[in-house]
């Protein structure tokens, strides 16, 4: 059973080593957008691969204002969302949700103020254009027969676009993304395929693939984990009951393959992975299973879920995970994973999993306080 106590304490002085790394950055290197770490720095020539991260900076720097109150931080979380404003009509990725929901509507909860609500909306408008009919689903930045599981971490500015408008199209253009990728991506054992390829002439589905997990028919951690978010969170605006049968199925893949310390390899299926972690899959299934918590009607899954989430983060706390005595080390969270396949920030810090480690850090924090 997690010390929640002593849990507390660790999340509070991660926060503090956050304030100091993020500082450190955005002073050493303004206004650049690091995706991953190359010998623990951020800064280097690296290939980025596609364009996604952007609004994780910023959305640590909210994250931190919630906790600290710091005016400082304040006004650097609004101009790093800012710099990224001009990305609200950007067709190009499917990835909008990971700019603008981390950054964009924490400033609108913060504030209330309908021009920043109308970016979001923009933004929601924008990444829901991208639907095909042929096939029912939002394309990645791939191809446009590619579908990523990762898109499912970014459905949720579609429903909000819709609903704030109106809008019964978009509503039902999201809607059915979702179910095309519980039929096609999500497998009966509650594992996921990181790609479905379609025919883009007929709509007809073809296969499964990859361009990150071990094999076309294994799972990849992290892309698991954004199905467990995604899920959940089309549930949490639909209220279909599918969606949330979902989260639990790949829930318990989670919990059922993973050793006891919480944190997964990069795939699961990969026999003896030289590295044995991929931290920034387990920081989001952390606050993923915080949310299933919340949404789940079953009061004894909910308590199940949430003392799994701790569990987790009570490994991820710890200084083998945490970069509180590593000299020169511009990160937090370490052990994480880009792109293994193309040799991209392995056993690095990345940019998701300092965002999403400090949000189920935030939660934690705002749950033991009460």
């Amino acid at each position: 059973m997690t010390d929640k106590k002593r849990l507390l304490e660790k999340s509070r002085a991660t926060f503090k080593l956050a304030e100091k790394q993020l500082k450190h950055l955005i002073e050493t290197h303004p206004d650049y957008f690091p995706l991953y770490t190359e010998n623990g720095k951020w800064k280097h020539g690296g290939e980025a691969w596609t364009n996604w991260c952007e609004g994780f900076l910023s959305g640590q720097l909210w994250l931190i204002y919630e906790q600290n109150g710091d005016p400082y931080f304040r006004e650097k979380a609004e101009h790093y969302s800012r710099l990224i404003e001009h990305r609200k009509t950007d067709t190009n990725v499917h990835d909008l949700g990971f700019l603008f929901w981390s950054t964009w509507k924490r400033w609108y909860d913060l504030t209330g103020d309908e021009a920043i609500n109308k970016v979001i909306i923009q933004a929601g408008q924008t990444a829901g254009s991208r639907f095909r009919e042929k096939g029912q689903y939002l394309p990645s930045f791939v191809a446009p027969e590619s579908c990523f599981i990762d898109i499912m971490m970014n459905i949720g500015i579609i429903f909000y676009a819709a609903q704030e408008t109106g809008d019964e199209d978009l509503l039902r253009r999201v809607t059915q993304h979702c179910l095309t990728t519980r039929r096609y991506l999500v497998r009966g054992d509650g594992s996921t395929s990181h790609e479905g390829l379609f025919n883009t002439e007929t709509g007809e589905f073809i296969r499964q693939s990859t361009h990150q997990g071990w094999r076309d028919d294994s799972s990849w951690a992290r892309g698991l984990t954004w199905a467990l978010y995604g899920f959940g969170t089309a549930y949490k605006f639909s209220g279909d009951a599918r969606f949330l049968q979902t989260a639990e199925l790949c829930a318990q893949y989670y919990i059922e393959h993973t050793p006891d310390h919480g944190v997964p390899p990069n795939d699961w299926s990969e026999t003896n992975p030289e590295d044995p972690y991929e931290s920034s899959a387990a920081a989001i299934a952390a606050t993923a299973l915080l949310q299933l918590a919340e949404l789940t009607g079953d009061p004894v899954r909910a308590k199940f879920y949430h003392n799994y989430a701790l569990n987790i983060l009570d490994t991820l706390t710890e200084p083998e995970f945490v970069a509180f005595n590593d000299e020169g080390y511009e990160g937090i969270l370490k052990h994480g994973m880009y792109h293994q396949r193309k040799g991209l920030g392995v056993n690095e810090s990345v940019m998701w999993g300092e965002f999403f480690f400090l949000e189920a850090l935030s939660k934690v924090i705002a749950h033991v306080s009460e």
